[in-house]
């Protein structure tokens, strides 16, 4: 669980794969370029939406009722 991962590449972990699948950064890469990346993942376990590191909680927080 604490051990070092991967999240790019062949030997990236499957949950960072789910993750970046059909959601691609504002530059069109799918790759995690930088730390702090965020994903809002639905109830029903779907990615809808992937943020770029330099978004707040706060930004992302007025977006929630959108996807409620």
């Amino acid at each position: 669980m604490f051990s070092k991962i991967e999240v790019n590449g062949d030997g990236a972990a499957p949950l960072y794969n789910f993750l970046k699948t059909d959601h691609p950064d504002e530059d069109g890469n799918s790759d995690i370029v930088w730390n702090f990346a965020k994903f809002l993942v639905g109830r029903d376990g779907t990615v809808l939406k992937r943020y770029a590191p330099t978004v707040t909680p706060e930004e992302i927080a007025a977006e929630l009722a959108s996807f409620l």
